[in-house]
């Protein structure tokens, strides 16, 4: 465990680092972690073990941990919609569903132009019901997080599901490896981070769910690779950022700090009563650390 678990590069970092001074592990044993999500009206937090092909449960009150679902289709990320129901990435299956409230599974998007998805990875709701996800093609390079295959698209986008007719259109293209997408707490803005380029993107959100106006809202260091992004109710944005930890940027795109983790950070999403608490899924283990700041109740 790093001496410090707080890197502060800015004093704008200083009030999100009066939380805990150290890490709390939650559960050691998946083979690579992704996709927490927190689930408050059963104060439990499911998340992704993607190559064990399984969804795991973290019960707050009691600790234990058990098996959500298995197999899994070997999902990645995990949200919810506005009706408080799963909506799950699953990057085996190469399609994006919806659970429903008896437990059954609804496919809400497996192709686009007639082509098979690649591997959805992460996905966000709009409170219109409005869904965007990315897609790409980490889960078909291996049979490790999903099945080899070559991608009948040929090309890795962020795709739209429209509430009313289900329809999959493409949402924004011209990326090398789309990954962790989050909506502003306002809904004017998608991010869309982009492991592959390193960079964190910025688009404007219309109406009717089209966006324009692609921006670089950060890039990395050197040598960093970016995950999942998740903001706090402060329009700070933090950054899964694998090898180097998690990354915090100010609302003006600024790096202000870094939260030290000692294993490769895939995914980060806040919880807890209050909403203060980061759970972290960093390779074999699911951390967890009570902030001084509180998520923006976006997942």
């Amino acid at each position: 465990m790093p001496d410090s678990l707080y890197e502060i590069l800015d004093d704008r970092f200083l009030p999100c680092t009066k939380g805990d001074s150290r890490l709390e592990t939650l559960h050691d044993g998946s083979r690579w972690a992704e996709g927490p999500l927190y689930l408050p009206a059963w104060r439990q937090l499911v998340w992704s073990d993607i190559p064990n092909d399984r969804i795991l449960r973290w019960d707050e009150a009691t600790g234990a941990v058990g098996v959500f679902r298995s197999p899994a289709g070997n999902s990645n990320g995990i949200t919810v919609d506005r009706q408080g129901r799963l909506v799950t990435c699953e990057q085996g299956n190469r399609r994006v569903t919806r659970t429903e409230p008896d437990g059954t599974v609804t496919v809400l998007a497996e192709r686009w132009q007639g082509k098979r998805l690649n591997s959805p990875n992460d996905a966000v709701v709009r409170s219109d019901g409005t869904i965007w996800f990315s897609d790409p093609d980490f889960g078909i390079l291996s049979d490790y997080e999903g099945h080899r295959a070559e991608s009948e698209i040929g090309a890795c986008h962020v795709y739209r599901i429209d509430p009313g007719t289900g329809e999959v259109s493409l949402a924004a293209d011209g990326l090398d490896g789309p990954n962790g997408v989050i909506l502003s707490p306002d809904e004017r803005r998608l991010y869309v981070s982009d492991s592959r380029a390193a960079r964190i993107h910025r688009y404007d959100v219309h109406a009717d769910g089209t966006l324009s106006h692609g921006e670089v809202f950060a890039e990395a260091p050197d040598g960093v690779r970016f995950d999942n992004i998740r903001f706090d109710d402060e329009g700070r944005l933090w950054a899964a950022a694998l090898t180097d930890g998690i990354h915090c940027y100010d609302p003006d795109g600024t790096l202000i700090g870094r939260v030290r983790v000692p294993e490769r950070v895939a995914n980060v999403t806040f919880g807890g009563p209050k909403g203060n608490r980061m759970f972290i899924a960093a390779t074999s283990s699911l951390y967890s650390l009570v902030m001084s700041v509180t998520g923006a109740g976006r997942v």
